[in-house]
């Protein structure tokens, strides 16, 4: 272990992932709430809105310098937008109105295995026995939750689109990660506003009406909570984590949907919620005790990004001190060293 690294009980950008996950799992039940006054299409639309409006204002509100994206990023971020907010979207909707909630529920599991085999095995992600282990039992917690009793999947056809809506969202969560070491609260907003304009021009033009000021309010509050601020966390855990097991700490999102369910829905405690959150809770503690370290290089490397002094980063002059966290173009020289990382942003080594 080198000694510039501390040792950490909690990997770092994990803490990150379950928060973002337990906002965005909060905002389904209360999502639920606001479907009895809009439809489905708006209230996507508006959710999205709410989280870019939400996070340009306190951008604004926090005097944020202008974001920059590296040469390149600019379509990595189109990518990620169009196949997540527009693509993604449209392929489950359609599959929604032609097949049984029941089936979709489970189908929409299939997000994070996407996730993770498009990591793995087309972005070159490493992962070992552990970490599949680990997504598969978060993955398996689930399906649990979601298992209606009697799985009704309806046509192929349907089913098919929603699949395709989930490998729609894991080639988003591939290509976010391409951004992930730019400002987190800017990529969320610019997805949000892109994602939120394309959503609610497609649920006008079909017909859908505006909902009543309150119900309005209410999905831009939630939008922003559990859209906006989840998916800055999102990034931000993208930047530590890698992809993969980022989207397997997320993928636990269901089960603070179905906790917060049963305190304010008054949902029942059934065995199924503490057979998937043991399941779930087995899955993240195999993630958490991962230990990688062996020797590893770095080539040479000029970017710009958010970061502190560490033994990647140490290019100020002696004596010129620098805050703790600050940005700046700087350089990475050829290194060789050995110590614990995960497959974040400057550990893309292959093994």
């Amino acid at each position: 272990m080198n000694p510039h690294l501390p040792a950490r009980w909690l990997p770092a950008g994990a803490a990150a992932a379950l928060l973002a996950a337990a906002l965005f799992g909060a905002g389904t039940p209360l999502a639920k709430v606001l479907l009895a006054g809009i439809s489905p299409w708006m209230l996507a639309g508006l959710l999205y809105l709410g989280s870019g409006l939400g996070l340009a204002t306190l951008r604004l509100m926090r005097q944020a310098p202008p974001a920059h994206l590296q040469a390149g990023e600019w379509s990595w971020l189109a990518g990620a937008v169009m196949m997540g907010g527009v693509v993604g979207p449209v392929l489950l909707m359609f599959g929604l109105t032609a097949m049984p909630a029941s089936g979709a529920a489970l189908l929409l599991n299939a997000e994070g295995v996407f996730t993770a085999l498009l990591a793995w095995f087309v972005f070159r992600e490493n992962f070992d026995l552990r970490i599949a282990l680990g997504m598969l039992t978060i993955v398996a917690g689930a399906v649990v939750l979601s298992w209606p009793g009697q799985a009704k999947f309806g046509a192929l056809w349907p089913a098919l689109a929603v699949l395709g809506a989930c490998l729609a969202w894991g080639v988003d969560n591939n290509l976010t990660r391409k951004v992930s070491l730019a400002d987190a609260t800017w990529v969320a907003m610019v997805k949000g506003l892109a994602a939120g304009s394309m959503n609610l021009t497609i649920a006008l033009t079909l017909g859908a009406p505006l909902p009543s000021m309150g119900v309005l309010a209410g999905a831009a509050i939630l939008g922003f909570l559990s859209y906006g601020i989840s998916l800055a966390l999102f990034v931000v855990a993208l930047r530590h984590l890698g992809t993969a097991r980022t989207g397997a700490y997320f993928s636990v999102a269901p089960f603070f949907g179905a906790v917060l369910a049963v305190l304010i829905l008054d949902e029942p405690v059934t065995s199924t919620l503490l057979v998937a959150g043991g399941l779930m809770g087995l899955g993240v503690w195999l993630h958490i005790i991962e230990r990688h370290v062996h020797t590893h290089g770095h080539l040479p490397l000029e970017h710009e990004h958010e970061h502190e002094h560490d033994v990647h980063h140490y290019h100020h002059p002696l004596g010129d001190p620098a805050p703790v966290r600050h940005t700046h173009r700087h350089r990475h020289d050829p290194m060789t060293h050995s110590h614990e990382h995960y497959p974040d942003e400057h550990h893309r080594h292959s093994h």
